[in-house]
């Protein structure tokens, strides 16, 4: 299987060989990778701009996959899940236009072999459905995600594959801002690892309560799951932009996946091509 050049870091196809597309639109970021088969051959993690147009995205992404040397001529099909709607458009649009392919996108009435037992299932984010795709397809169950995005995100699956339901709580970063724009004296200070929980200034104390504050709202919500699906055994697997900082510090998470959501995606995209 080829691979990206030690030297260049561009991707060298071999004849006959087809990629897909894999586009995942959160509130923060939009991150899309390139699959040969099931070889994630490329990623990337750009800002999401809820006001480009389709040209405006097909410069980006063509910019981006030709960085890499990959020609989006030999990219075969796509699929989007997305929590923006009216980004949802502009990329299916972007893809018929620049990549001479209609994406799918997931939503209701495609195929992911998950039970979703959620009261009203349409309720339920595209991310959340890849991600449990992914984390039951590549760990088994039962298993618990934990996804750091805009807003953290505590999901449930059994052994089965029913998708029991979950936790929504603010994202790390949102709560951030909240509190540095709400505290005339407080400022915005950089979201790191503390070796200690008590700060000596301002700076340090912030740092802290971010930190540890998060590690004790992870540990404490995926035990509670845990304590609900019957079992102290349950796999639990975090993804997410900040996942490996709070991660390293908990007690009851699994592994870090960075990549779940796209697995997630490509598998979902296999279950419903022809």
């Amino acid at each position: 299987m080829p691979s990206p050049s030690l030297l260049t870091g561009r991707y060298e196809k071999s004849e006959g060989e087809s990629m897909i597309l894999a586009i995942d639109v959160g509130n923060t970021n939009l991150v899309f990778g390139i699959y040969d088969e099931d070889n994630l051959v490329a990623s990337y993690r750009t800002a999401t701009h809820q006001e480009y147009t389709e040209d405006e995205y097909g410069l980006v992404f063509d910019s981006l996959l030709r960085f890499k040397g990959i020609d989006p001529k030999g990219i075969e099909g796509g699929i989007i899940s997305s929590v923006v709607p009216s980004l949802t458009t502009v990329l299916e649009k972007m893809c018929d236009k620049y990549l001479s392919f209609k994406p799918l996108s997931v939503g209701p009435g495609v195929k992911s072999g998950i039970n979703i037992k959620y009261e009203n299932p349409r309720e339920v984010g595209a991310d959340r459905i890849a991600n449990a795709v992914a984390a039951y397809h590549k760990y088994g169950g039962p298993i618990i995600i934990v996804d750091f995005g805009t807003a953290t995100t505590f999901d449930a699956i059994t052994a089965d594959f029913d998708y029991l339901g979950g936790a929504i709580a603010p994202g790390i970063s949102i709560s951030s801002e909240a509190l540095f724009k709400s505290a005339a004296r407080l400022y915005r200070v950089e979201i790191a690892r503390c070796e200690k929980i008590i700060g000596r200034n301002t700076a340090t104390s912030i740092q802290s309560g971010i930190y540890y504050g998060y590690i004790g709202l992870v540990d404490n919500i995926v035990a509670k799951m845990k304590e609900e699906m019957g079992s102290d055994q349950v796999f639990t697997v975090a993804t997410g932009g900040l996942a490996p900082l709070i991660c390293s510090g908990t007690k009851n998470i699994d592994t870090v996946d960075m990549m779940l959501t796209l697995d997630g995606l490509r598998l979902i995209y296999e279950m419903n091509i022809d």
